[in-house]
Parts: C-alpha cells; structure tokens; sequence
C-alpha cells in the first residue's frame, strides 16, 4: 500500500511538506494476489452532518476499529510513524490483518483528521480492507479508544485516487471538527501493485462510553 506522506496542517506549518500518497502496499505476483479482485468503490460524496457536532474529547490512543459494511474487526491497532524517506508508514506484511493509526495526526475523536491505514492485500493474499469496495456513504466506522470510549464516525465521502494525485491537503488538512480518514490500496493490480489510493472521509457522529 502506498504510504502517504503528511504535507499539511496536521503536524504545523513546518511539517506541511513532509506528507504524500500511500506507497508501499506491494501484492507481489503470485497466484494468492491474482486471485483478489480490483480494489474498487463507487465514488461518493454526502451532505455533511446537519445536527449539531459531537464535542470533541481529549487525546486517547485507538485500540480497536470496527466496520460492519466491510467485514472489519481490528485490534490492537498499531501505531505508525514516519519512514526514513519520510512517507507514512504502513502495517507490515505479517500485519496485513490489522489497522494502523498515524500517530503524528490527532486520535480519533479529537479535532482534526485522525488516519487510519490498511492493506487491501499483499503478497500473502487478502488484507484486512479487501472488502473495501462493499463500502458506502452512510456506513459506520467505529474506533475504541483506550480511554474505553467508543468514537462513531459516518463515511461521508469515498474516493478513489492514483497515487500521483493523492489529495495530500484534504487527507492531512485542518479540519473544525473531529474527522476519521481510512486508507488503502486499490485499482488493478499492475506489476505486483496497486496504482491508486482508496480514501474514505468520514464525520464523528456519536460516542459511546464503556
């Protein structure tokens, strides 16, 4: 999966050209790979939400993340930094099962774009987000956290992007609410890749306590 490399508001102004695309999701070319049907999803967008904004919490660390609509139940989840070519880490193959949080953005529930990032699969076969393309405006998208509250967000908007033109500003960017970003691979698989980045938006609606 291609990693992405943070290049707006979510570090401060200094770290704004630091991030990019997705890289590094490799599905290799053998037969479990081919076997994977194209990452794809029908792109999307909703009004955002009308009611009044859920108040933002304090910083707490995920630790689980669930979406139904895609067969997702993740934990623990892991946290990913940055490489040493300074792109946004992803899992490691071995962790292709599991979700990971860039943790130099903000944690979800907080006020910002909190990221999530997944592999839709790798050279071992599918990934943790390979049902992906089952993903619709309006699904949820649920994150414990290990303060024991559960977030809740609603996908608002789905995108499909090549890598070249990875929406870097709106993935990373300063936002006046607490927003969820979950990212993986996708397209035809093409020399052991994936060209383009999958991206859902979504918007806290609800949270849960213990």
């Amino acid at each position: 999966m291609n990693r992405t490399r943070p290049r707006t508001a979510v570090l401060l102004l200094a770290s704004l050209a630091s991030l990019a695309a997705l890289t590094g999701c490799s599905a290799g070319g053998g037969a479990a790979a081919q076997a994977v049907p194209p990452a794809r999803v029908t792109e999307t967008a909703a009004p955002a939400p009308s009611a009044a904004p859920v108040r933002p919490l304090a910083r707490s660390l995920p630790v689980r993340v669930r979406m139904a609509s895609t067969g997702v139940d993740a934990g623990p989840v892991l946290e990913l930094g940055l490489a040493a070519d300074g792109t946004v880490e992803v899992p490691s193959v071995a962790d292709a099962d599991r979700i990971g949080w860039y943790d130099k953005g903000v944690t979800p529930g907080e006020t910002g774009p909190a990221v999530l990032i997944g592999h839709f699969d790798t050279a071992r076969g599918p990934a943790v987000l390979k049902d992906v393309s089952r993903a619709r405006a309006g699904d949820e998208i649920a994150v414990t956290r290990a303060d024991g509250k559960t977030v809740v967000f609603r996908v608002r908007e789905l995108e499909q992007v090549d890598k070249d033109s990875f929406p870097t500003a709106k993935v990373y960017g300063d936002t006046t609410r607490p927003e969820l970003r979950l990212i993986t691979c996708g397209g035809e698989l093409t020399g052991g890749h994936r060209p383009d980045n999958i991206i859902l938006y979504a918007d806290l609606v609800a949270v849960r306590a213990a």
